[in-house]
């Protein structure tokens, strides 16, 4: 199975929203891993692994976000999977 990765950068109103516990839940449901934190500019910073079809979905989604955010922008760099991951997780920290 081809697996790739996207880096993500989620700028808007994507803090305090739900958002990095929503983008958890639908990596998850998507098969895909990674992790998702803050960034201290107030955006959100999400690597996903996995395959390719998967990760559009993901990047669909992050375009909209959970109900209460409002997502502006969503910078995007794709890759070869590293493999560093086994499941998605939030990050606590920036």
């Amino acid at each position: 199975m081809d697996r790739r990765r996207a880096s993500l950068r989620i700028r808007g109103k994507v803090q305090g929203v739900f958002y990095r516990e929503s983008a958890r839940t639908e990596a998850l449901r998507l098969g895909l891993t990674g992790q998702v934190r803050n960034l201290s500019d107030g955006s959100v910073e999400a690597v996903v692994e996995g395959a390719p079809e998967a990760i559009e979905a993901f990047v669909t989604w992050c375009h909209r976000g959970p109900a209460q955010a409002r997502v502006t922008d969503v910078e995007r760099a794709d890759a070869q999977a590293l493999g560093e991951f086994s499941t998605f997780t939030v990050e606590r920290s920036s």
